[in-house]
């Protein structure tokens, strides 16, 4: 999902298999130390795969193991076994009586399955190979065999054309079978109702990665997995376990996170009667009127402070009749606190980025518990936790919070608060002047903090003061103006400067340090010039990123021939978000709304 900025120790990969000499006939007596036999020779691939349709299910078993073995790491092997037909032998061993058989078959579709050639992921799910994970899936018992099906599911997720398939045939089996089994929830709780999932956490983490991924892939897969019953109630469960053993940067509770973000991805506009929730845009006009003021504080005109009344701090979440259960939990104070003591305790860029990313979604747009949870993550002091993440030497982690701080800042008292304590570090990782930062940022990582600069100074005389003091106005001149930066940039750099422009108590300083009117007049086309503040950055979910570095794992982690059981573990590579494929309509930009992005990827869905 979201390749992401991780350290490289955030990956675990299995040891180089060791090429055992042996026949395959013999494979049990090599895995033993035996010798091999006189005159033993390597069989030819076509041979082991004609082994897997032999009579005796020691030789299958055998040859579905040696073919494992031969796969790993091997991506000219997993071609040739395509080609030669042997997926589909593979998947129909997957409904072998036997574990030995179609353990071994299992293993090997999860070797085939992790790499950079699509085809052979396509070649299983052509085959019904979901179908047939699944059918293994429910009758397996012991976690070797669950974990080796998750990770192969894990695998197959990362392509496109297979996500839906796997929501329509795997989603409810993996939520029942693996993840509220295992995560300790249970459906009535009880004062025993604690985490069990230390002996199964591999099987969770590659089951939440694998939905980590589907869940990236449009509405109709959110929905599905929004509204799957237990499924949000145990993820939450589990980050809430993981947080209280004080393991907040596991690849569980990355996955988890990650998960939940993408579902919380415009979130006010799919749920069911998502209409009850939505409020009608503020009415600047009839600003002074009985409703001025609200929990987030009145209305006010340019320069003029937020109403200082002890209630515009305090807000309270509706009152319920009964617990929030399913898809309800995802805009809830529970699961606001998660994120809150993820982004003070993780260490972990993904899981970093994931909690703000959550936050910028559930504060896009105008609906009810936006309103109320830009309030509470006031309350429990989150704003500087999130501003605190501007300093990271992560970009995905500083967009993120440029995304969640901009919505955030929609809150009048938020957004005076922004402006005391962001703007210089704001200010700082924009590129030019003597103050910046190391980090050369992309485009859209820029012209995310222009939008936030821009609607933290919007309506705040003392955040343009602030980012005058702070050597903003050169750089955003310079950006303007240098011929070297994006039309993106520039426009969103136009936008700043006119709004600081606009207060006429700030033109006189500001000609007295040698700046002139046309510094901040710029020519912008109507789209540009109807952007206004009030605007929301929808961010979105962990995605599949599909430009890769050759040091990053493609998919998932394979399994060599002697390690099938809980030892292998399989992780997920990309935490792209919502945009997964580079269309920029669904992030930060979109198409001139400067508030909105689609599931985990534009802070866009999370994948792997």
């Amino acid at each position: 999902m979201i390749g992401e900025e991780v350290p490289s120790d955030q990956y675990y990969w299995a040891p180089l298999a060791q090429h055992e000499r042996g026949s395959l006939a013999s494979l049990d007596s090599l895995r033993k130390g035996g010798p091999p036999p006189p005159n033993w020779r390597q069989p030819e691939l076509p041979e082991v795969i004609a082994m897997l349709g032999f009579r005796l299910d020691a030789v299958k078993s055998n040859a579905a193991a040696y073919l494992q073995h031969l796969c790993y790491r091997n991506d000219k092997v997993k071609t040739d076994v395509r080609k030669l037909k042997g997926i589909p032998v593979l998947v129909g061993l997957l409904d072998h009586p036997k574990k030995e058989v179609h353990l071994g078959a299992c293993g090997a579709l999860k070797n085939i399955s992790f790499g950079r050639d699509q085809d052979n992921k396509i070649a299983i799910k052509n085959c019904d190979g979901v179908p047939a994970l699944v059918r293994l899936l429910r009758k397996a018992r012991d976690v070797d065999l669950t974990e080796v099906i998750t990770g192969t599911l894990w695998n197959l997720s990362s392509h496109d054309s297979i996500k839906m398939e796997i929501v329509d045939h795997a989603l409810h089996a993996l939520t029942d079978e693996v993840i509220i089994p295992h995560s300790g929830w249970e459906r009535e709780p009880n004062e025993d109702c604690k985490p069990r999932h230390i002996e199964w956490e591999s099987v969770l983490t590659n089951t939440a990665g694998c939905l980590r991924n589907v869940s990236s892939e449009r509405s109709e897969a959110r929905r599905k997995l929004r509204e799957c019953d237990g499924l949000v109630d145990a993820l939450i469960f589990i980050v809430q376990a993981e947080i209280g053993q004080k393991d907040s940067d596991s690849k569980l509770v990355e996955n988890c996170v990650c998960l939940l973000r993408n579902l919380s991805y415009q979130v006010h506009r799919e749920i069911p009667q998502a209409e009850r929730y939505q409020e009608a845009p503020p009415n600047v006009a009839n600003n002074t009127g009985p409703h001025a003021a609200s929990c987030f504080g009145a209305k006010k005109g340019k320069g003029k402070k937020p109403t200082e009344d002890p209630a515009n701090d305090t807000v309270d979440f509706p009152k319920r009749t009964s617990p929030a259960r399913g898809y309800e939990l995802l805009f809830q104070p529970e699961v606001v606190r998660i994120y809150i003591s993820l982004l003070k305790e993780s260490k972990t860029p993904a899981i970093l980025e994931a909690s703000a990313g959550a936050i910028q979604n559930l504060c896009a747009g105008r609906w009810t518990y936006g309103r109320y949870i830009r309030s509470a993550l006031r309350q429990e002091k989150a704003l500087s936790a999130i501003a605190d993440l501007l300093t990271s030497e992560h970009e995905r982690v500083v967009k993120a919070a440029s995304g969640a701080l901009r919505n955030l800042a929609v809150d009048a008292r938020n957004k005076e608060l922004i402006g005391k304590h962001a703007i210089p570090n704001l200010v700082k990782n924009l590129p030019g002047g003597q103050q910046s930062s190391s980090q050369n940022f992309s485009e859209d990582t820029v012209v995310s903090i222009l939008n936030t600069i821009n609607e933290v100074i919007a309506e705040n005389l003392e955040a343009a003061k602030k980012l005058r003091e702070t050597q903003g106005i050169e750089k955003l001149v310079l950006i303007n103006k240098s011929g070297n930066r994006s039309e993106k940039e520039v426009r969103a750099a136009a936008l700043v400067l006119q709004t600081i422009w606009g207060y006429k108590e700030l033109r006189k300083p500001l000609e007295k340090e040698g700046w002139k009117k046309s510094d901040f007049q710029v020519n912008l086309n109507n789209a540009s010039r109807s952007q206004s503040s009030h605007s929301y950055d929808d961010s979105t979910l962990p995605l599949i990123d599909r430009n890769q570095k050759s040091d990053k794992k493609p998919d998932r982690e394979e399994i060599q021939m002697s390690n099938m059981g809980s030892n292998s573990r399989s992780l997920d590579n990309n935490y792209s978000t919502l945009n997964e494929r580079g269309d920029h309509n669904r992030t930060l930009d979109r198409s001139g709304n400067l508030g909105e992005m689609e599931p985990l990827k534009g802070t866009p869905l999370m994948k792997i």
